[in-house]
């Protein structure tokens, strides 16, 4: 299954500020990763999200719109706009909280990685080498078919505290399994939206 980074044009937002997102699995080298990021290495700025951390392709779009939306009205709370993203994912207002929760950690083998144009020259031919020549492991499609395979279902609902919410159980009949996610993915789009509002 091969799959390459993809570049999106989040809605509502200008052309120029595209998100680069790749999905991989089977990461030998995260440890190395979060050291760069630790270090305030530049050329490591991106969002390395634990994808079992994230339910759905919506999920993780949600963060990375708000975490831009944010960088353009001058409103990041973080670092800069890629930590935005992890931060974004969080329903709480503690930021180490939600990079323990949704950052890297050394033994992330699982891993969604988004890089924002915020200045020209980060285009999808440079983030695209930059992975190729610093990620190990294998790129898999981004898509929910793909994040269900990978997601903790019971990491994310005990993240954002919808334990009484129902689990998609494969056997069940009648498309439950289907309404049962979508009641989580929505629970959880909420969360993200309603934190810090005031």
């Amino acid at each position: 299954m091969s799959a390459s980074l993809e570049t999106i044009q989040l809605p509502h937002l200008p052309s120029s500020l595209a998100a680069h997102a790749a999905l991989y699995k089977d990461v030998q080298n995260s440890s190395y990763l979060r050291q760069q990021l630790l270090s305030a290495n530049t050329e490591f700025e991106y969002a390395f999200i634990d994808a079992s951390m994230i339910l759905s392709r919506a999920h993780a779009l949600s963060a990375v719109f708000r975490a831009a939306n944010d960088y353009l009205n001058g409103r990041l709370k973080s670092r800069n706009v890629h930590s935005e993203i992890v931060f974004s994912l969080s329903p709480t207002n503690n930021i180490a909280d939600s990079f323990r929760k949704f950052g890297i950690a050394d033994t992330t083998s699982r891993l969604l990685v988004v890089k924002i144009s915020v200045t020209p020259d980060i285009t999808h031919e440079s983030v695209a080498a930059h992975l190729e020549q610093n990620v190990q492991g294998s790129q898999i499609p981004f898509d929910d078919a793909t994040l269900s395979e990978i997601s903790d279902v019971t990491k994310i609902k005990k993240a954002y505290k919808l334990g009484s919410l129902p689990s998609a159980a494969p056997n069940q009949t009648n498309g439950t399994p289907g309404n049962a996610k979508k009641q989580l993915e929505l629970s959880v789009l909420g969360a993200i939206s309603l934190r810090g509002a005031t």
